[in-house]
Parts: C-alpha cells; sequence; structure tokens
C-alpha cells in the first residue's frame, strides 16, 4: 500500500485504487478535510442522479410488471400471463436505455450486490442503490393499490406449489438473467448497445418459464413492494433467498469462464459492422461502462 503526504494528512491508496485518507495529526480541520475527501470519493458528484435514476426505473419496473400481472389474475382477457412477461421484458429493456448510462440501471438489489461482489460496484454505495430501489417499488405498488381497487392482489409473488420448488426456479431463472447481464455489462467484448434487447428477452424468457411455479420475481424489490401493499407475505424468504443466491451465482460464473487472454480473445470475440452515410462498412465494437 502506497502512501503520500498532502496537508498534513496521509493518504494510502486503496479501496478500488482510490486515495483514502488517514489523519496523522488529530484535528478537527483535519477531521472536516478528511470528511470532505471521503465524501467526494465514495460519492461523487452527480451521485444523487445515480440514485433518483434508479428509484424512477424501479418505481416503473414494478409499476409496469406488477400492475400486468394483477391485470392477469383479475381477469385474463384483460392482460394474458404471456402479455405479461412480455411487458416485464420490454419495460426492463426500455429502462436500460433510458437510464443505464446514468445510474446502471440495476433496478434490483440483489443485482446492485452481486456486481459488488466481483468489484464493478462500490460497496459504499450498495445501501443507497438499494434503498432507492426498496423506495421506488413501494411506491409503485401502493400506487397500484389505489388505482386497481378493488384488485388486491397486486401482482404479489407467492410459490403455486412448495416453496423448495419456487425457490430452485427462482435460483435458475435469476442466475440466468445475471450470466447474461454480466456479459452484456461487464465485458468489452459483449454489444453494449444491444444490452437492453439482450437483458430484455432473458428476463421476457424466464418470466415466461418461471411465472406459473414461482411468480418469475427474479428481484427482492419487485416481491417486497407489492408485499406491503397487499400485505401478503406468503413464502416471501424465497423471493430474498433465491434471486441474491441466483446473481451471486451468475456473476462469478460469467466471471470465471470469461475470456482473459488476448489471444482468446481476438479468436473468440464477435465482429459487427455498421454503415455509415456513405454506405462504408466500419467494424466497431460495443463496450459499455455505465456499472463499472
Amino acid at each position: 500500500m502506497s502512501k503520500t503526504q498532502l496537508n498534513g494528512v496521509v493518504c494510502s491508496v486503496g479501496g478500488g485504487g482510490q486515495d483514502v485518507p488517514f489523519i496523522k495529526t488529530e484535528t478537527p480541520e483535519n477531521r472536516q478535510f478528511t470528511v470532505s475527501v471521503l465524501s467526494k470519493v465514495y460519492y461523487p458528484p452527480g451521485f444523487s442522479r445515480k440514485v433518483l435514476a434508479e428509484a424512477v426505473a424501479t418505481f416503473l419496473l414494478v409499476f409496469v410488471t406488477c400492475g400486468s400481472a394483477a391485470l392477469t389474475t383479475s381477469d385474463d382477457r384483460k392482460v394474458s400471463q404471456l402479455g405479461a412477461s412480455l411487458a416485464g421484458g420490454l419495460i426492463v429493456t426500455v429502462m436500460i436505455y433510458a437510464v443505464g448510462h446514468i445510474s446502471g440501471a440495476h433496478m434490483n438489489p440483489a443485482v446492485t450486490l452481486a456486481f459488488a461482489s466481483v468489484g464493478h460496484f462500490p460497496w459504499v454505495q450498495v445501501p443507497i442503490y438499494t434503498a432507492a430501489q426498496f423506495t421506488g417499488s413501494i411506491l409503485a405498488s401502493f400506487a397500484l393499490r389505489i388505482m386497481l381497487e378493488p384488485i388486491t392482489n397486486l401482482g404479489t409473488t407467492t410459490p403455486s406449489g412448495t416453496e423448495l420448488q419456487a425457490l430452485i426456479m427462482e435460483i435458475i431463472v435469476t442466475f440466468s438473467m445475471m450470466f447474461v447481464t454480466s456479459a452484456v455489462a461487464t465485458d468489452s467484448k459483449a454489444v453494449g448497445e444491444l444490452a437492453g434487447m439482450a437483458v430484455g428477452s432473458a428476463v421476457c424468457i424466464t418470466s415466461i418459464l418461471a411465472g406459473p411455479v414461482s411468480g418469475g420475481s427474479m428481484n427482492p424489490a419487485r416481491t417486497i413492494g407489492p408485499a406491503l401493499a397487499s400485505n401478503n407475505y406468503k413464502g416471501i424468504w424465497v423471493y430474498i433467498v433465491g434471486p441474491i443466491t441466483g446473481t451471486l451465482s451468475g456473476v462469478m460464473c460469467y466471471n470465471f469462464i470469461r475470456s482473459t487472454n488476448e489471444q482468446d480473445q481476438a479468436i473468440s470475440s464477435f465482429k459487427f459492422h455498421r454503415v455509415k452515410s456513405n454506405n462504408e462498412h466500419v467494424e466497431v465494437t460495443y463496450p459499455i461502462d455505465s456499472l463499472k
């Protein structure tokens, strides 16, 4: 660990390569300076906009997915189960394109936790991101409660069979979703501009499969918000343990198998072509850095 001297304060390099100050001489001025530096290191300018973007994106995610699920439950002639799954995948796609460049468009505490576990997101920001996601989910759920009255099932996810069956299903489908997300969000060889379509498609496909078994939550915030608004907590632990286990497994699995050798990268990477206005083809790649 390297150290440098700055105005009577020893700064050590650590915590993701950032300078974290340590007080050499404890004085009120040094304490104030340290707090100021730490706040800028851990919560840089613009962080509040990221938090707001996460809250808004999660609000819209839950509003659409749970709203369509609630309408399906009350009368499947209004919205079919397939339609509800498509709505869930499409809103994820739209939100990634809308706020992915601002906050990363996690919209899911389990995804935020998974990215932090492999160093793609600062641990110190996890609680605030998670709070924003739960806030958006709860607000959306109570908005649906007001708008859809007298419907009482506001898209709550509960096991249709045993809790064990629902748990296994949630782990598998969340693993699948996170595996795809890790590829397009953290690997420079993946196609960043198609990230929204890839993740949205993964959510749609897994929701179609998991819906009849577990409800296809894949997101603790998506379950807890409607559970509070509906006062229905049946099997709620499944939708906390399952998604967290699935996202951690998915991100670690992709990190393990991803190519790190330059020669392997050259052999395995896809090459895409963009057509310019003068009909010239240009070979390009699409990295995404919003989650780093």
